[in-house]
């Protein structure tokens, strides 16, 4: 298994580490700390163009190459970065046109990393330009092991230029997309305050304006913008492919944040790999979440350097970092725990972010591995050396095994950028925090889950949420109607299917191509400000622990077939369906018209269990997380106490401890912030008297 950091060699050269003497002196103490820890790989190389190409035409690798002898020496693979995250002030000073523009035409400045434009014709030239040069340098050195592209694509609010450039291909990917002017009046709705246009040209790009711009171009324009990003990614593989065909391609993403289609960006690349922050978090269900979103972008055609599945975390952050306003240290134990969180959800690889804290620049008090100096005895390195020994282990047993999910919440970036537009009827709805409710219900009752677009296969799935899906074409209804045809589960919420693809309400009612499928029809809806709410009176067997409100929205529902599950106890729609389940094909599709407390979701998924037969991994107490990684023949669980205080857990069957070897059975206690890794098929060896693997 690999396991490694991000490493800036650049950084540590005279004066800032070795000596005159001897400038690079530091790398070969640097090398010789991370074989001690375990790390046989490390990532370099992402942020040095301007190191790489200090003039125009006058290249300098060696000193990369020169690191990887180093790292050779000691057993240590690198994953190449492309350096086009941070161009040369001498690109821009030469070619300011490269700079972006925000939405008041204003140039955003160089001096710093993504100052450009993406669709610049003149990036793109430089920018192959650089990667060729790098990939014909460096693309058969033995140390190699993948490519990362570029690095925080969209990050800094660049998702977005607004430069002639970007004009020009803007014009051209509307035409390609609509071909006929009339088309695109008819379909973005220009009719609207009358902004039809005669020529392609005429479609201006949603800079400030005195009111917003039409949903339907805003919608247009994140995708355009998508594509632009996914595009540019993609010309970085195309070459590096061609030049390094036995290496993979990967990219950094970070969960529900900028601006792109992340599955687009995933199909872009051989593998996925992500930015993990677990000091950002509040809660470790919205880390689950986070990573098992990430994994989910892509399910097939995975080529990583180990094999056909899973993901890598190449930035998994050790401590604390620079933006927030308070940047919370790391606990001891929890670096541990985190790694062992992406390892259980199908991560193959994991690197830290970063070897070392830098004397110079931006984030000289972003965690590290280590501290300014080279000691080797801090607090983080020694816990990091510990995960290297443990992961040395369990290696053999982790080969080959991925996660199944039981469960399926689907997800668009067409509806969060919907819903992110400001014309909306509840602006205190948010999507997110929509999703993390269901999810944190299925995440603590310990069922796997997995997030798709609407056109995946859904079949292999025994429940599938479809959390307000405004936006909604009706071929994407057509598949949910397949998948519970053929006995699915789905469950869909209020905030469905209230427009298609192009943003164009139906005159057919509501939910859009989905009144069939769920018996009903939403009439109308009442949106209700923070702080008010309205409540459930729920009938049959549907277990309540709680009294449960209706939140921020209510779909006012008329019945057509349904069965009613809950009604709302308040307002002139008091006694009106708000929950309701239909049999439809060979399945049953369930809807809930409001969004209710944590409470509520944990009901719900009780209730779930017993319709469609979903099995929790293990039985264990809460605020204990459990995942499974499995094989034919093998099933992995690793056990996380994400808690300060001890956990006890019984286990009735006799269980294999991957970590000490021993075998137990019984009451266990696990310690704060500890760790296990089980199988069901133990080895023959004396059982342990509660044997807690120590943090």
């Amino acid at each position: 298994m690999y396991f490694g950091v991000d490493y800036y060699p650049e950084h540590w050269v005279y004066p800032y580490a070795g000596s005159a003497d001897n400038p690079e002196a530091a790398w070969d103490r640097d090398a010789v700390l991370m074989a001690k820890a375990g790390i046989n790989v490390i990532r370099i190389g992402e942020f040095s163009w301007g190191l790489c190409e200090p003039e125009e035409g006058k290249y300098d690798f060696l000193w990369l190459r020169r690191v990887m002898d180093i790292m050779a020496a000691h057993d240590i693979k690198v994953i190449l970065g492309t350096p086009t995250a941070a161009p040369p002030v001498w690109l821009a000073k030469k070619h300011p046109e490269i700079l972006p523009l925000d939405e008041h035409g204003l140039p955003k400045h160089e001096g710093t990393r993504r100052a450009v434009c993406l669709t610049s014709d003149i990036f793109w030239d430089y920018s192959k330009r650089i990667v060729s040069q790098m990939a014909a340098a460096l693309g058969d050195h033995p140390q190699l092991l993948a490519w990362q592209i570029d690095n925080g694509i969209g990050a800094h609010d660049t998702e977005f230029s607004f430069n002639e450039a970007t004009r020009k291909e803007w014009h051209s990917w509307l035409e390609a997309k609509y071909e006929t002017v009339e088309r695109l009046n008819e379909l973005l709705g220009l009719r609207f305050w009358g902004q039809v246009v005669t020529s392609f040209d005429q479609v201006p790009m949603p800079m400030a304006a005195p009111a917003m711009h039409n949903s339907a171009l805003l919608l247009d324009w994140n995708r355009f913008s998508s594509d632009a990003m996914v595009q540019f990614v993609k010309m970085q593989a195309e070459l590096l492919r061609e030049v390094c065909p036995q290496h993979p391609v990967t990219v950094t993403m970070r969960a529900f944040t900028r601006k792109f289609d992340h599955f687009d960006m995933a199909d872009a690349v051989d593998f996925v790999s992500i930015e993990s922050n677990p000091v950002t978090r509040a809660k470790t269900s919205e880390l689950a979440c986070d990573i098992d979103f990430l994994r989910s972008l892509k399910k097939i055609n995975i080529r990583t350097p180990e094999g056909d599945s899973g993901f890598w975390a190449l930035e998994q952050k050790v401590g604390h970092g620079t933006t927030a306003d308070v940047n919370t240290l790391l606990r001891p134990g929890l670096i541990r725990l985190f790694t062992y969180q992406l390892i259980s959800r199908g991560a193959n690889g994991i690197l830290f972010f970063r070897w070392r804290q830098p004397r110079i620049g931006n984030e000289k008090f972003y965690g590290a591995v280590l501290s300014h100096h080279l000691e080797g005895n801090n607090r983080t390195y020694q816990e990091v050396a510990q995960i290297g020994e443990e992961l040395k282990l369990l290696a053999p047993s982790l080969k080959d095994t991925k996660v199944i999910s039981q469960a399926c919440i689907l997800y668009t970036h067409d509806n969060e950028w919907a819903l992110q537009q400001s014309a909306q009827p509840n602006k205190y709805f948010v999507l997110r925090d929509h999703i993390q409710l269901i999810y944190n219900a299925l995440h603590d009752r310990n069922i796997p889950v997995e997030f798709a677009r609407p056109v995946e296969d859904l079949s292999k799935y025994k429940i599938v949420f479809v959390p307000s899906l405004q936006v909604l074409s009706s071929a994407e209804a057509d598949h949910l109607k397949l998948y519970v045809q053929n006995g699915g589960v789905l469950v869909g919420t209020f905030n469905t299917g209230l427009v298609n693809e192009h943003h164009i309400v139906p005159d057919s009612g509501i939910p859009n191509d989905l009144m069939d499928l769920f018996g009903l029809e939403v009439v109308e809806f009442d949106p209700i400000p923070p702080g008010e709410e309205n409540h459930l009176t729920f009938k049959g067997a549907f277990p309540t622990s709680h009294l449960h409100p209706a939140k921020l929205w209510c779909d006012i529902i008329e019945p057509k077939g349904c069965q009613v599950l809950a009604v709302y106890a308040k307002e002139f729609y008091s006694g009106k369906p708000a929950m309701t389940m239909n049999n439809f094909g060979l399945g049953k599709a369930i809807y809930i018209g409001t969004q209710s407390h944590q409470h509520f979701y944990h009901d719900l998924v009780t209730w779930l269990r017993q319709i469609c037969s979903l099995h929790p991994l293990l039985k264990v107490p809460e605020n204990v997380e459990v995942s499974m990684r499995e094989k034919e023949g093998t099933r992995v669980y690793i056990l996380l106490n994400h808690q300060n205080s001890q956990v006890r857990i019984q286990f009735y069957k006799p269980m294999h401890d991957f970590l000490t070897g021993n075998t137990f059975s019984g009451n266990y206690d696990l310690p704060p912030h500890g760790v296990l890794v089980l199988d069901e098929h133990p080895e023959n060896k004396p059982a342990a008297q509660n044997a807690a693997t120590s943090p």
